[in-house]
């Protein structure tokens, strides 16, 4: 069965550039979501096998939106995505509010699949 993923990320290019990279390699995108608090709604509505969540985003942050969609579903699998790789504190928090990776932007593939398939196979 196809793994379903909902993508979130406030930039349109770098939901297109994720998505490009997933359906690439055989993942069916479920959904998009430009904020946080959209994801948490996307999330409830498509019960995605797996979340890539951009951190810095408007409305809501992404690690806000992970908490929230961790209580909603224990057994969420959140991947987190950022162009600021060298914000430790932030890798930690996010790591720590229950995101199963991390990946830094801007993406490359193979890390992406990586990531992924370690997470959902």
């Amino acid at each position: 069965m196809t793994k379903r993923v909902l993508i979130v990320d406030d930039a349109a290019f770098m939901r297109m550039m994720i998505k490009d990279i997933l359906s690439k390699n055989g993942y069916e995108v479920v959904g998009e979501a430009q904020d946080g608090q959209d994801a948490v709604e996307k999330y409830k509505e498509l019960q995605p096998d797996l979340v890539t969540m951009d951190i810095t985003m408007p409305e809501m942050d992404g690690i806000a939106a992970l908490k929230e969609i961790q209580s909603i579903d224990k057994e969420a699998k959140v991947i987190m995505c950022s162009a600021m790789g060298g914000q430790q504190a932030m890798v930690i928090d996010a790591i720590q509010a229950g995101a199963k990776d991390f990946i830094v932007k801007p993406f490359q593939a193979d890390r992406v699949i990586e990531a992924i398939s370690k997470v959902i196979g």
